[in-house]
Order: C-alpha cells, then structure tokens, then sequence
C-alpha cells in the first residue's frame, strides 16, 4: 500500500504561513524543535508546517524513512529524538540553545535569581518590592516584580481564594518566575504565600541557591491595624472566608535567607528594608556575573 501523499510545501512570511498550489510534494520533512514538523525549504531553511499538518508530515517522514513510531517520536535520522510526557502534556520535546543562562547573566552583568518576599497581608511586601527594584536599577541591575495581586489581574484572574487554587497561583507564579531567572533577572516576588509546602516547590524549581527567600516578620496586630485594602475588617466581619491570619492560618519559614522584623512603633523604611536585601545579594555574588 503506498505510503500517504505529504502535504505541499509551504512558505512564510511576515508571520503568516501560505502554501503554494501546485508545489511538488517531495520535499523532505522533519520534526520541529517542540515536536511540530518543519520542511526543508530554498536554501536548505527549515520552514514551519502550517496548521493541522504537523502529525501527517512526521508520520509520513517516519514511514518514508522506514522507521515508523506510534507516536511520532522517531524519524529517519533522528533515533535520539524522543518526546516525552509532562503532566497532562504529550509528545513535548525539551530543545537547548546555545544561547543560555551564563551567556545572559554576562550581557547583564548580574546573576538570575528569585527574591521572594513573604508575609502577611499588609506586612509591606509590595511596597519592599518596589524599594528593592528601584534600588537595584540605582545600582544599573534589571528586575522584574511578579506581584501577586498585579497577577490576578491577568495571568491568575481564573484562581479563587480556595486552598486548591492558592496553591496553583504560587506555583504559576514560581514557574514564571523561574523563567526571569533563567533569563538572567532578579526577579522580585511579593506574595502572601501561606504555606511552607508551596513556598518549598517554587525553591525547588531552582538550582544553585538562586532562590532568596525574604520574611517579612510583622505581627498580626500591626498588619491589622494598617489593613491598608480594609481586608481585615471585612474578615472579621465574616464577609471574607479563608483569610490569611483571620481564619487560615499562616506558616512563616523555618529556613529562610533574610528576615525582616518589625514591630509596633518600630519598623524600619523601606529603603533599610531593600538596603538589607541587597546587601545579601552583593555577598553571594548576585550583583555580578
């Protein structure tokens, strides 16, 4: 039985993905860096398969090349090629480039890490985020906060309070967050973040100790009091269910790399606050490559 007929070739431009009418249908294929197929275009190019013809043209590559995978996984030429399941995900393939996380950290001239700032609502997370990144471009280093409320209004909007959905928030956020690392930023996250466990997956997304956890150590009563959104007074009130240090409770970290106390009367700026966080990262070589 003859092998199935390859789709026609096609070309791209400007971002858009036409195929030529009439183009003949024997060019060579190949399988994509994510698992989607690429042809062999003028010049030797490899050239994006439109839509809806990445798993023809990889079975039929298998089959041409007589090696043919259930799952697509292997073509001619390629036998280390091998997709693999993440989650819910199937058929993804993982692809390095030469260009990676060391090469960046010396175009910036600082080392990618996480500054994730945890405390009780109304503690001063974000307004420390916003001291620290602003003392940090002083200083000529690139950040980028992830702040959580900042997310709810788009990558988190779908996430409720309920404790299944604070733990999906807190880990989105550490994935995104791993991903600024990566690209060589110091990325400043400010969230509640109650519990130990969540805090822990997001330390270990990342290598190297590049995850700087940062307590901001302010007791219940003074955040009360400045209830700066009036959360606290509509949690009391029993209009708000499941509120962090009302009627859920908070976990504050056992092992964490700076602690910022704060008392009634006696609490400190927010530039001594950012000043302390830097200081950290100057003395584990985060300010440079």
């Amino acid at each position: 039985m003859p092998a199935k007929a390859l789709p026609r070739p096609c070309t791209g431009t400007g971002g858009h993905v036409q195929c030529r009418r009439g183009a003949p249908a024997s060019r060579p294929w190949s399988v994509g860096v994510a698992g989607g197929a690429m042809r062999v275009g003028a010049g030797g190019r490899l050239v994006a398969a439109a839509a809806g013809e990445r798993s023809d043209a990889v079975q039929a590559a298998a089959v041409a090349g007589g090696k043919h995978h259930a799952n697509g996984s292997a073509v001619a030429g390629m036998d280390k090629l091998v997709t693999s399941t993440v989650g819910k995900s199937t058929n993804i393939l993982w692809h390095d480039c030469p260009i990676g996380q060391p090469e960046r950290q010396k175009l910036l001239n600082q080392k990618g890490c996480v500054v994730w700032i945890t405390g009780l609502s109304g503690s001063g997370k974000s307004t420390l985020a916003c001291a620290l990144s602003r003392e940090l471009y002083s200083r000529g280093h690139l950040t980028y906060i992830l702040d959580g409320d900042n997310l709810r209004h788009g990558l988190n909007r779908d996430l409720s309070f309920e404790a299944k959905d604070r733990a999906e928030n807190i880990r989105r956020v550490g994935e995104v967050a791993k991903l600024f690392a990566d690209a060589g930023l110091i990325c400043i996250a400010s969230l509640i973040s109650p519990y130990r466990s969540d805090r822990s997956g997001c330390r270990s997304l990342l290598q190297n100790s590049s995850f700087i956890e940062v307590f901001l150590n302010v007791p219940l009563e003074v955040c009360e009091a400045r209830d700066p959104k009036g959360l606290y007074k509509l949690a009391r009130a029993g209009k708000i269910k499941g509120f962090t240090g009302v009627d859920d409770p908070y976990e504050p970290p056992s092992d964490c790399e700076v602690i910022i106390h704060c008392k009634a009367g006696d609490c400190a700026t927010p530039k001594s606050m950012a000043d302390k966080v830097v200081s950290y990262l100057e003395e584990n070589g985060f300010l440079q490559d």
